[in-house]
Protein backbone atom coordinates (compact mmCIF):
# COMPACT_ATOMS: atom_id res chain seq x y z
CA UNK A 1 0.00 0.00 0.00
CA UNK A 2 0.89 3.58 -1.00
CA UNK A 3 1.91 5.76 2.47
CA UNK A 4 1.08 9.48 2.52
CA UNK A 5 4.48 11.83 2.51
CA UNK A 6 4.26 15.55 3.84
CA UNK A 7 8.13 16.56 4.22
CA UNK A 8 9.61 14.39 6.85
CA UNK A 9 6.03 13.25 8.14
CA UNK A 10 4.77 10.06 6.92
CA UNK A 11 0.81 8.44 7.22
CA UNK A 12 0.88 4.97 7.01
CA UNK A 13 -2.66 5.39 5.11
CA UNK A 14 -2.94 8.40 2.78
CA UNK A 15 -6.61 9.10 4.66
CA UNK A 16 -7.57 11.80 6.45
CA UNK A 17 -10.07 12.45 8.55
CA UNK A 18 -12.00 15.53 7.94
CA UNK A 19 -12.12 18.06 10.65
CA UNK A 20 -15.91 18.62 11.87
CA UNK A 21 -16.95 21.41 14.38
CA UNK A 22 -18.48 21.89 17.00
CA UNK A 23 -16.74 19.32 19.04
CA UNK A 24 -17.73 16.51 16.39
CA UNK A 25 -13.72 15.77 15.61
CA UNK A 26 -12.18 16.16 18.79
CA UNK A 27 -9.30 14.27 19.81
CA UNK A 28 -11.17 10.84 20.47
CA UNK A 29 -11.65 10.39 16.83
CA UNK A 30 -8.72 12.05 15.54
CA UNK A 31 -6.35 9.87 18.00
CA UNK A 32 -8.06 7.01 16.86
CA UNK A 33 -7.98 7.86 12.95
CA UNK A 34 -3.84 9.23 13.96
CA UNK A 35 -3.53 5.19 15.69
CA UNK A 36 -4.90 3.46 13.06
CA UNK A 37 -2.20 5.48 10.15
CA UNK A 38 -4.28 8.16 9.25
CA UNK A 39 -4.10 11.66 9.98
CA UNK A 40 -6.48 12.64 12.67
CA UNK A 41 -7.99 15.91 12.27
CA UNK A 42 -9.11 17.57 15.45
CA UNK A 43 -11.49 20.54 14.34
CA UNK A 44 -11.00 24.22 16.36
CA UNK A 45 -13.99 25.61 15.67
CA UNK A 46 -15.65 26.39 19.37
CA UNK A 47 -13.40 23.31 20.17
CA UNK A 48 -14.02 24.79 23.86
CA UNK A 49 -17.81 24.20 23.87
CA UNK A 50 -18.01 22.14 27.06
CA UNK A 51 -14.87 24.09 29.14
CA UNK A 52 -16.41 25.81 32.22
CA UNK A 53 -15.36 29.24 31.16
CA UNK A 54 -16.52 29.00 27.58
CA UNK A 55 -19.83 31.21 28.61
CA UNK A 56 -18.12 34.12 30.01
CA UNK A 57 -14.76 33.66 28.19
CA UNK A 58 -15.23 31.70 24.44
CA UNK A 59 -11.37 32.68 23.37
CA UNK A 60 -9.61 31.60 26.61
CA UNK A 61 -12.12 28.01 26.74
CA UNK A 62 -10.92 27.59 23.18
CA UNK A 63 -7.11 27.85 23.38
CA UNK A 64 -7.59 25.45 26.80
CA UNK A 65 -9.11 22.89 24.84
CA UNK A 66 -7.13 22.81 21.79
CA UNK A 67 -3.53 22.21 23.79
CA UNK A 68 -5.49 19.58 25.63
CA UNK A 69 -7.04 17.85 22.89
CA UNK A 70 -4.15 17.48 20.77
CA UNK A 71 -2.21 16.12 23.65
CA UNK A 72 -5.10 13.66 24.50
CA UNK A 73 -5.34 12.91 20.57
CA UNK A 74 -1.42 12.45 20.20
CA UNK A 75 -1.60 10.32 23.59
CA UNK A 76 -4.34 7.71 21.80
CA UNK A 77 -2.40 8.22 18.32
CA UNK A 78 0.75 5.73 19.57
CA UNK A 79 3.49 8.14 17.28
CA UNK A 80 0.56 8.49 14.32
CA UNK A 81 -0.18 11.92 13.20
CA UNK A 82 -2.54 14.66 14.20
CA UNK A 83 -3.85 17.82 13.22
CA UNK A 84 -6.23 20.54 13.05
CA UNK A 85 -8.58 22.10 11.18
CA UNK A 86 -8.94 25.67 11.60
CA UNK A 87 -11.40 28.31 9.55
CA UNK A 88 -10.20 31.19 8.25
CA UNK A 89 -13.39 33.16 8.79
CA UNK A 90 -12.84 32.52 12.78
CA UNK A 91 -12.30 36.07 14.75
CA UNK A 92 -9.37 34.49 16.54
CA UNK A 93 -8.06 32.37 13.87
CA UNK A 94 -4.60 33.57 14.43
CA UNK A 95 -4.52 32.68 17.94
CA UNK A 96 -5.94 29.00 17.23
CA UNK A 97 -2.89 28.83 14.63
CA UNK A 98 -0.35 29.90 16.75
CA UNK A 99 -2.23 27.51 19.47
CA UNK A 100 -2.44 24.78 17.88
CA UNK A 101 1.50 24.99 16.47
CA UNK A 102 2.38 25.52 20.54
CA UNK A 103 0.62 22.58 20.98
CA UNK A 104 2.61 20.02 19.03
CA UNK A 105 0.10 19.98 15.71
CA UNK A 106 1.51 17.58 12.92
CA UNK A 107 -0.63 19.75 9.89
CA UNK A 108 -3.01 21.90 9.61
CA UNK A 109 -5.45 22.52 7.12
CA UNK A 110 -6.96 25.93 6.54
CA UNK A 111 -10.58 26.61 4.55
CA UNK A 112 -13.73 28.54 5.01
CA UNK A 113 -12.13 31.92 3.49
CA UNK A 114 -8.37 32.43 2.15
CA UNK A 115 -5.65 31.12 4.61
CA UNK A 116 -3.24 34.17 3.30
CA UNK A 117 -1.51 34.75 6.33
CA UNK A 118 -1.34 31.27 7.35
CA UNK A 119 2.69 30.37 6.54
CA UNK A 120 3.48 33.42 8.76
CA UNK A 121 1.76 32.33 11.89
CA UNK A 122 3.32 28.22 11.65
CA UNK A 123 6.89 30.17 11.16
CA UNK A 124 10.09 28.49 12.37
CA UNK A 125 7.75 25.58 13.59
CA UNK A 126 7.59 21.47 12.07
CA UNK A 127 3.33 22.08 11.84
CA UNK A 128 2.71 21.20 7.92
CA UNK A 129 0.02 23.57 6.01
CA UNK A 130 -2.45 23.07 3.90
CA UNK A 131 -5.46 25.37 1.82
CA UNK A 132 -8.81 24.13 1.59
CA UNK A 133 -9.22 24.78 -2.31
CA UNK A 134 -11.77 24.20 -4.82
CA UNK A 135 -10.76 25.66 -8.45
CA UNK A 136 -7.32 26.04 -10.54
CA UNK A 137 -7.87 29.69 -10.31
CA UNK A 138 -8.11 30.00 -6.19
CA UNK A 139 -5.06 27.74 -5.95
CA UNK A 140 -2.98 29.78 -8.24
CA UNK A 141 -3.64 33.17 -6.56
CA UNK A 142 -2.77 31.72 -3.08
CA UNK A 143 0.15 29.46 -4.13
CA UNK A 144 1.25 33.17 -5.87
CA UNK A 145 1.10 34.96 -3.37
CA UNK A 146 2.98 32.51 -0.49
CA UNK A 147 5.59 32.63 -3.00
CA UNK A 148 5.50 36.44 -2.75
CA UNK A 149 5.39 37.33 -0.08
CA UNK A 150 6.54 34.32 2.36
CA UNK A 151 9.22 32.48 -0.44
CA UNK A 152 7.05 29.05 0.81
CA UNK A 153 4.44 26.99 -0.70
CA UNK A 154 1.98 24.73 0.42
CA UNK A 155 2.61 21.86 2.23
CA UNK A 156 0.13 19.42 0.53
CA UNK A 157 -3.18 20.59 -1.08
CA UNK A 158 -7.20 19.87 0.11
CA UNK A 159 -8.87 19.95 -3.14
CA UNK A 160 -12.41 19.95 -1.57
CA UNK A 161 -14.96 19.41 -4.43
CA UNK A 162 -18.97 19.47 -4.11
CA UNK A 163 -20.43 17.02 -2.36
CA UNK A 164 -18.54 17.98 0.85
CA UNK A 165 -20.62 18.59 3.80
CA UNK A 166 -19.95 21.73 6.27
CA UNK A 167 -19.15 25.03 4.25
CA UNK A 168 -18.73 25.05 0.59
CA UNK A 169 -16.57 26.75 -2.00
CA UNK A 170 -19.25 26.60 -4.47
CA UNK A 171 -22.34 28.61 -5.00
CA UNK A 172 -25.86 27.93 -4.93
CA UNK A 173 -26.43 27.99 -8.83
CA UNK A 174 -23.26 25.39 -8.84
CA UNK A 175 -24.09 23.11 -6.19
CA UNK A 176 -27.47 22.42 -8.23
CA UNK A 177 -25.74 20.75 -10.91
CA UNK A 178 -23.07 18.86 -9.60
CA UNK A 179 -22.80 16.99 -12.72
CA UNK A 180 -22.03 19.92 -14.81
CA UNK A 181 -18.91 21.02 -12.75
CA UNK A 182 -17.27 18.32 -14.71
CA UNK A 183 -15.18 18.45 -11.53
CA UNK A 184 -13.11 15.20 -12.23
CA UNK A 185 -11.31 17.57 -14.69
CA UNK A 186 -11.47 20.70 -12.54
CA UNK A 187 -9.04 18.33 -9.93
CA UNK A 188 -6.86 17.45 -12.98
CA UNK A 189 -6.50 21.45 -13.62
CA UNK A 190 -5.58 22.08 -10.10
CA UNK A 191 -2.85 18.94 -9.73
CA UNK A 192 -1.30 20.72 -12.96
CA UNK A 193 -1.14 24.27 -11.06
CA UNK A 194 -0.31 22.76 -7.78
CA UNK A 195 2.67 20.43 -9.76
CA UNK A 196 3.90 23.90 -11.63
CA UNK A 197 4.57 24.98 -7.96
CA UNK A 198 5.66 22.15 -6.84
CA UNK A 199 8.67 22.24 -9.70
CA UNK A 200 9.23 25.46 -8.91
CA UNK A 201 10.42 25.17 -5.13
CA UNK A 202 11.79 21.88 -5.96
CA UNK A 203 9.74 19.39 -3.73
CA UNK A 204 6.47 17.34 -3.56
CA UNK A 205 3.45 18.68 -2.41
CA UNK A 206 0.69 16.20 -2.03
CA UNK A 207 -2.63 16.35 -3.12
CA UNK A 208 -5.78 15.20 -1.08
CA UNK A 209 -9.24 14.89 -2.65
CA UNK A 210 -12.14 15.23 -0.07
CA UNK A 211 -15.63 16.10 -0.75
CA UNK A 212 -18.61 12.66 -2.03
CA UNK A 213 -15.24 9.86 -0.79
CA UNK A 214 -17.01 6.89 0.42
CA UNK A 215 -16.12 3.68 -0.83
CA UNK A 216 -12.94 2.15 -1.46
CA UNK A 217 -13.69 2.72 -5.04
CA UNK A 218 -14.17 6.21 -5.09
CA UNK A 219 -10.26 6.14 -2.93
CA UNK A 220 -8.99 4.50 -6.23
CA UNK A 221 -11.55 7.09 -8.50
CA UNK A 222 -9.94 9.72 -6.85
CA UNK A 223 -5.63 7.92 -6.95
CA UNK A 224 -6.08 7.79 -10.78
CA UNK A 225 -7.17 11.14 -11.29
CA UNK A 226 -3.98 11.90 -9.76
CA UNK A 227 -4.16 12.49 -5.89
CA UNK A 228 -1.99 11.48 -3.22
CA UNK A 229 -4.63 10.61 -0.61
CA UNK A 230 -8.22 11.30 0.14
CA UNK A 231 -10.01 13.51 2.94
CA UNK A 232 -13.33 11.56 4.63
CA UNK A 233 -15.41 13.11 7.16
CA UNK A 234 -19.29 12.09 7.25
CA UNK A 235 -18.46 8.23 7.59
CA UNK A 236 -16.11 8.77 10.42
CA UNK A 237 -19.54 10.23 12.10
CA UNK A 238 -20.61 7.01 12.80
CA UNK A 239 -17.91 5.44 14.40
CA UNK A 240 -17.59 4.15 18.30
CA UNK A 241 -15.04 6.68 18.37
CA UNK A 242 -16.23 10.15 17.19
CA UNK A 243 -17.03 12.37 20.07
CA UNK A 244 -20.53 13.53 19.03
CA UNK A 245 -23.59 12.67 21.10
CA UNK A 246 -25.05 8.68 19.95
CA UNK A 247 -28.52 11.34 19.01
CA UNK A 248 -25.97 13.19 16.48
CA UNK A 249 -24.56 9.41 15.09
CA UNK A 250 -28.11 8.63 15.00
CA UNK A 251 -29.42 11.27 12.90
CA UNK A 252 -26.51 10.46 10.44
CA UNK A 253 -27.74 6.60 10.33
CA UNK A 254 -31.54 7.85 9.66
CA UNK A 255 -31.03 10.10 7.49
CA UNK A 256 -32.00 10.16 3.84
CA UNK A 257 -30.64 11.94 0.88
CA UNK A 258 -34.17 13.62 -0.01
CA UNK A 259 -33.90 15.36 3.60
CA UNK A 260 -30.21 17.41 2.58
CA UNK A 261 -30.95 20.76 2.47
CA UNK A 262 -27.91 23.32 0.93
CA UNK A 263 -28.24 26.44 3.31
CA UNK A 264 -26.58 29.34 4.11
CA UNK A 265 -24.66 29.65 6.41
CA UNK A 266 -24.04 33.23 9.50
CA UNK A 267 -20.42 32.38 8.01
CA UNK A 268 -21.55 33.48 4.74
CA UNK A 269 -21.00 30.44 2.72
CA UNK A 270 -23.28 27.67 1.53
CA UNK A 271 -23.45 24.78 4.00
CA UNK A 272 -25.47 21.17 3.34
CA UNK A 273 -26.91 20.20 6.42
CA UNK A 274 -29.49 17.41 6.96
CA UNK A 275 -33.38 18.81 7.80
CA UNK A 276 -34.69 18.78 10.39
CA UNK A 277 -36.87 21.36 13.08
CA UNK A 278 -34.36 23.85 13.74
CA UNK A 279 -34.33 24.47 9.53
CA UNK A 280 -37.55 24.68 9.46
CA UNK A 281 -37.83 27.61 11.95
CA UNK A 282 -35.23 29.11 10.38
CA UNK A 283 -37.02 28.88 6.35
CA UNK A 284 -39.94 31.16 8.22
CA UNK A 285 -37.49 33.76 9.29
CA UNK A 286 -34.21 34.42 10.94
CA UNK A 287 -34.04 33.25 14.98
CA UNK A 288 -33.22 36.20 17.31
CA UNK A 289 -29.59 35.37 18.69
CA UNK A 290 -29.69 36.32 22.13
CA UNK A 291 -26.01 35.59 22.76
CA UNK A 292 -22.87 36.62 21.07
CA UNK A 293 -20.11 33.82 20.94
CA UNK A 294 -17.26 36.24 18.70
CA UNK A 295 -16.72 33.37 16.93
CA UNK A 296 -16.85 34.93 13.04
CA UNK A 297 -14.98 38.01 12.20
CA UNK A 298 -17.71 39.19 9.91
CA UNK A 299 -21.09 38.07 11.60
CA UNK A 300 -23.34 41.20 12.44
CA UNK A 301 -25.74 39.41 15.32
CA UNK A 302 -28.57 41.78 14.34
CA UNK A 303 -28.43 40.48 10.28
CA UNK A 304 -27.15 36.70 10.48
CA UNK A 305 -29.99 34.01 10.46
CA UNK A 306 -29.47 32.37 13.42
CA UNK A 307 -26.20 32.06 15.99
CA UNK A 308 -24.16 28.99 14.19
CA UNK A 309 -22.34 28.45 17.89
CA UNK A 310 -25.72 27.86 19.33
CA UNK A 311 -27.10 25.47 16.02
CA UNK A 312 -24.04 23.46 16.40
CA UNK A 313 -23.54 23.33 20.24
CA UNK A 314 -27.10 21.93 20.74
CA UNK A 315 -27.28 19.18 18.06
CA UNK A 316 -23.40 17.84 19.09
CA UNK A 317 -24.60 17.68 22.41
CA UNK A 318 -28.13 15.82 21.04
CA UNK A 319 -30.34 17.70 20.54
CA UNK A 320 -30.82 17.09 17.14
CA UNK A 321 -34.27 18.75 15.90
CA UNK A 322 -33.04 22.30 17.36
CA UNK A 323 -29.51 22.03 16.44
CA UNK A 324 -27.93 22.04 13.28
CA UNK A 325 -26.18 19.42 11.58
CA UNK A 326 -23.92 19.43 8.63
CA UNK A 327 -23.45 16.36 6.47
CA UNK A 328 -21.74 15.33 3.12
CA UNK A 329 -24.13 14.39 0.23
CA UNK A 330 -23.82 10.46 0.83
CA UNK A 331 -25.35 10.76 3.84
CA UNK A 332 -27.90 8.23 2.90
CA UNK A 333 -25.92 5.72 1.94
CA UNK A 334 -25.12 5.05 5.76
CA UNK A 335 -26.83 2.52 7.06
CA UNK A 336 -24.92 1.12 10.58
CA UNK A 337 -22.32 2.07 13.25
CA UNK A 338 -18.67 1.48 12.37
CA UNK A 339 -15.62 1.49 14.36
CA UNK A 340 -12.15 3.66 13.11
CA UNK A 341 -10.37 0.41 12.69
CA UNK A 342 -12.67 -1.05 10.31
CA UNK A 343 -13.78 1.71 7.72
CA UNK A 344 -9.87 2.94 8.15
CA UNK A 345 -9.09 -0.94 6.71
CA UNK A 346 -11.81 -0.31 4.17
CA UNK A 347 -10.65 2.66 2.66
CA UNK A 348 -7.16 1.77 2.63
CA UNK A 349 -7.71 -0.63 0.28
CA UNK A 350 -8.40 1.93 -2.51
CA UNK A 351 -4.94 2.37 -2.39
CA UNK A 352 -3.35 -1.22 -2.54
Amino acid sequence: MKVLRIGEKVARIPVIQGGMGVGVSRSNLAGAVAREGGIGIISTAQIGYDEEEFETDPVKANRKAIEKHLFLAKEKAAGGMVGVNIMVALRDYAEHVRAAVAAGADVIISGAGIPAKLPEYVKGSSTKIAPIISSAKAARVLLQRWEKKYQRTADFIVIEGPKAGGHLGFSREELKDIDGLDYDNRIREIIQVVQEFATHFHQKIPVIVAGGIFTAEDVKHAVDLGADGVQVASRFVVTKECDASQAYKEAYIRGTADEIEIIKSPVGMPGRALHNHFLEKVQKGRIPVKKCYGCMRKCNINEIPYCITDALTKAVRGDVENGLIFCGAEIGRIHCMTTVHDLMMELGKGFE
